[in-house]
């Protein structure tokens, strides 16, 4: 059974940090890409960043330089790295699997970074 389960968020200040977890269970990470979205309340859902299974990392433009993914392969957990926090970065933080065809996320962990 896939499951994903995001954790790690909480409320940070401006410039501050965060590493967000995404536990994956019933498929292994070193094959299937994960990806991070995140969603402010009232706006859509938007890509952050994904790994692939080879480990290549891309991130969209507003967190390039202060986000990073890493990967353990013995917990099969995916990390989202925050640093240098911004008000803009605010939101729930879901991470995205595709397998076997499926769709699968996780429940979300709120972020919130306040001035």
């Amino acid at each position: 059974q896939v499951q994903l389960m995001e954790s790690g968020g909480g409320s940070v200040q401006v410039g501050g940090s965060l590493r967000l977890s995404c536990a994956a269970s019933g498929f292994r990470i070193s094959i299937n890409p994960i990806t991070w979205h995140r969603q402010a309340p009232g706006d859509q859902r938007e890509w952050v960043a994904g790994v692939t299974g080879d480990g290549s990392t891309n991130f969209m433009e507003s967190v390039k330089g202060r986000f990073t993914i890493s990967r353990d392969w013995a917990k099969n957990t995916v990390y989202l790295q925050m640093n240098t926090l911004k008000p803009e970065d605010t939101g729930v933080y879901y991470c995205n699997t595709q397998f076997r065809g499926r769709s699968y996320w996780g429940h979300g962990t709120q972020v919130t970074v306040s001035s």
